[in-house]
């Protein structure tokens, strides 16, 4: 008496299919590695050469472009600040914004109106948020070249990143979880801050670090809103103040040997403060994740 177990061999074409699939996945996982880790070696490779403690503690006052020595704290404390500054703005309005179409308004009017703008500032080029700032803080109000200024110009760049990845993570949020806790007469805003944000903080905070990873490379808005500056300015909200991408933009004017170098290892240190900021971001959310508090 024969036993059928419902159970068909696979085939040797399903196999040979199957096999074919997971060489071109790896082989696009490959040629998307390949420039990520093209692009690292290189910058480690000439930035490595001036990454010394002279480079950390030093600005670039009294420096010239054939000059040794000089290096970029002033850079780096204008890039800090002006990011920090950037990501106070937007991240609660972004964060209030996606909450709201989420949980309040989602298929209302009002907030197809907001997802149509918030798509439209997706697409907008870094330059126009300076322009924008130029024109109306600058321009208009009256208001001196800042690190402000240039946090402002960032903080719109930001904002319709932040929007779009904390909706998406509010989605994901089993509706379940909503309504046992609206079962147990927890009001709605409760719910949304003890249960609701919570479940979704991994992903909202990878949508953020998304956003400073963005930013934190721009020139153009700087350009037009922060200025140049050699010398330390640590008043985000006075006079012009560096950035590391205008400092590596600076140094490549006039592109001599000791400028290069100089540039190369701007360009080092900015990736390793957005790796540092994810690392910290990634213990954050681990610290504070549901599950570790189980």
């Amino acid at each position: 008496m024969t036993v059928q177990t419902g159970i068909q061999p696979i085939s040797a074409t399903r196999r040979a299919k199957d096999r074919l699939v997971q060489v071109l996945v790896y082989l696009a996982f490959a040629l998307a590695v390949i420039p990520l880790v093209s692009v690292l070696w290189l910058v480690v490779k000439n930035g490595i050469g001036r990454f010394d403690m002279e480079f950390f503690t030093h600005s670039m006052r009294n420096i010239g472009a054939r000059d040794a020595g000089g290096g970029a704290y002033h850079a780096i404390i204008g890039t800090l600040e002006q990011v920090l500054l950037a990501s106070l703005i937007a991240v609660p309005i972004g964060l209030l914004t996606a909450v709201y179409l989420v949980e309040y308004g989602e298929g209302g009017r009002l907030s197809r109106i907001i997802s149509f703008f918030v798509d439209v500032m997706t697409g907008v080029p870094s330059v126009v948020s300076g322009l924008f700032v130029l024109a109306f803080w600058i321009l208009v109000l009256g208001m001196s070249f800042s690190g402000f200024a240039g946090a402002l110009a960032l903080s719109i760049l930001m904002m319709p990143v932040v929007v779009r990845a904390t909706e998406e993570m509010l989605r994901l949020v089993p509706r379940e979880l909503r309504e046992a806790s609206y079962a147990l007469g927890v009001p709605k805003w409760r719910t949304i801050v003890k249960v609701v944000l919570p479940t979704a903080l991994p992903g909202i905070v990878t949508g953020v670090m998304l956003a400073v990873a963005r930013v934190a490379g721009e020139t153009a808005p700087l350009l037009l809103t922060v200025f140049v500056t050699d010398s330390i300015n640590n008043d985000p909200f006075n006079g012009p103040q560096m950035g590391l991408p205008l400092y590596v933009f600076n140094q490549t004017i006039l592109p001599t040997d000791v400028a290069v170098a100089r540039a190369w290892t701007g360009a080092l240190t900015l990736i390793l403060i957005v790796m540092l900021l994810n690392l910290v971001a990634r213990l954050i959310t681990w610290w504070r994740s549901p599950a570790r508090r189980r």
